[in-house]
């Protein structure tokens, strides 16, 4: 793998990946390359033959055995630290490689990569991580051992005896999630990269094990083009699919269907596919002062990432009768994207990204006007590199064409929305809420119901905090299986106890 230092001057290749015990020299690579507005950087992925891939599982799974399962949480809690304070130093190499390389592997601005970065980071310094640990556990040292139970006797919680992550490459680093996750309960981890974005899981593999040496073989990243495989990625491939009894994927709901279909009907399925996220303005928040400044905060949830994250919105709804009206918001929203386009440019879109907004934005113009005599305008230059649409008629919760297209709807009150977002009670995770005190909880509970599983600030969409809830499911207690041990048992180890009589 090319050295930290060396990205900085973005030589043309460098290797990806994670592979304790295994020669390099004796790994198929396949290149997958990146050009960027005259740069390129060609990455070598590693194929792994089925010999080879049972090899590695075999690997990390008795050095978990050996150093990650006897290793106490609060010393894995530290080591995560040490990594995550360095990737939060601008000045320490692998950062530098991070901010050289991933704009570039993901297209995105660079000083957009960059803040998103800091924010992620920043959720995984160690008072968040006891914070992730705890809302899962009431007591954290049931993943060291044996703790009392309430109901009586004991219990202590396992992680799987073999991890497969499975990462999307949508938004840079989303792999740090999951790793973090297996780690924390101790599980032996494989990554399977992706295509889209085939570098940070690894870079954070080798610094992981600079801060901590001991955890050298319990994690390995490898890769296998998406789709049917054949040959070698088949067959490592279908190797690991057998290893792992726990599965935690990331992707689109057509992938992760195929991919289930791999799977022993044993293995634990935690998958994340597609969500639509959306946002709610309520009157409080529409006056001269405070419109500016939402509209604002909601122009960065849709800038971020260009709308890729399951946190994305694509929909905001306004109420009416404020002294800002749900219109003058859009105007106010478009505003600020254009701002933002200043700040973090837009990626340039390919043929069929563009394709897909020119689409998106005539389906608007074509549409008949709704029973009102409203029909949805687009707001601004047609080729500006965002798009904003307003609506005055009720307006469902339906996919934009991303790249920081969005709908504004106008609606007489927020509650008339929710039939509408319970209609897609399957897709439902984020929702950004810009309302009173007593409107946020009477909402939460109406939204809830329906099948929303975050409600956040505006401007915060994109930066969960730590320990959420992801998709409404736990992040670690969804990886365990308990072991208990019974009241009566406890009662019945006393009498043949040696001080017993």
């Amino acid at each position: 793998m090319m050295q930290p230092q060396a990205a900085e001057r973005m030589a043309g290749r460098m290797r990806a990946g994670y592979l304790p015990g295994l020669e390099e020299s004796q790994v198929r690579w396949q290149v997958l390359v990146f050009e960027r507005a005259g740069q390129r950087l060609e990455v070598e992925v590693p194929v792994l033959t089925g010999a080879q891939m049972q090899a590695l599982t075999e690997r990390v799974r008795a050095a978990a055995q050996r150093q990650l399962q006897p290793m106490p949480l609060a010393e894995i809690v530290a080591a995560i630290d040490r990594a995550i304070a360095r990737l939060l130093d601008p000045a320490d190499p692998y950062r530098r490689q991070i901010d050289a390389c991933l704009p570039l592997v993901c297209g995105y601005d660079a000083a957009m990569v960059r803040l998103g970065l800091n924010g992620l980071f920043k959720t995984f310094r160690a008072p968040q991580l006891w914070r992730f640990v705890g809302e899962d556990f009431a007591n954290p040292r049931v993943l060291d051992g044996f703790v009392p139970a309430a109901k009586g006797g004991a219990v202590r919680a396992y992680g799987p005896g073999l991890l497969l992550h499975s990462w999307a490459g949508n938004v840079p680093a989303l792999s740090l999630w999951s790793l973090v996750c297996g780690l924390l309960v101790k599980a032996p981890s494989v990554g399977k990269l992706a295509s889209a974005e085939p570098l940070f899981a690894g870079w954070f593999a080798r610094l992981l094990v600079e801060v901590h040496p001991p955890l050298a073989d319990c994690l390995a990243v490898v890769w296998w083009p998406g789709g049917a495989q054949t040959g070698d990625s088949a067959e490592g491939a279908q190797v690991l699919y057998a290893e792992a009894d726990t599965v935690m994927a990331y992707g689109s709901n057509q992938t992760l269907a195929a991919l289930r279909q791999q799977l022993p009907v044993t293995t634990r399925f935690l998958p994340h596919g597609h969500k639509l996220g959306f946002g709610m303005v309520g009157r409080a928040a529409l006056d001269a002062v405070k419109a500016p400044a939402h509209a604002r905060l909601a122009a960065w949830d849709v800038m971020r990432y260009d709308q890729q994250g399951c946190y994305s919105p694509h929909v905001f709804y306004v109420e009416r009768g404020a002294t800002v009206s749900p219109r003058a918001f859009a105007d106010y929203l478009a505003a600020e994207l254009a701002n933002l386009q200043q700040r973090f440019a837009r990626r340039p879109l390919d043929l069929e990204e563009g394709a897909g907004m020119a689409r998106w934005q005539q389906s608007l113009e074509w549409r008949a006007p709704a029973d009102d005599g409203a029909a949805p305008q687009l707001i601004g230059p047609a080729d500006a590199p965002w798009s904003v649409a307003y609506s005055d008629s009720l307006e469902p919760l339906a996919p934009t064409a991303l790249y920081r297209s969005i709908v504004v709807v106008g609606v007489d009150s927020l509650e008339q929305v929710v039939p509408l977002i319970a209609a897609q009670r399957d897709y439902l995770q984020s929702a950004g809420l810009a309302v009173g005190p007593e409107d946020l909880y009477r909402l939460a509970g109406l939204l809830g119901a329906a099948g929303v599983t975050r409600i956040s600030a505006l401007g915060a969409m994109g930066m969960p905090e730590a320990g959420w809830h992801h998709d409404g499911r736990f992040s670690l207690l969804d990886l365990v299986r308990m072991t208990e041990i019974d009241a009566a048992a406890e009662a019945a180890a006393q009498p043949l106890a040696r001080y017993a009589d």
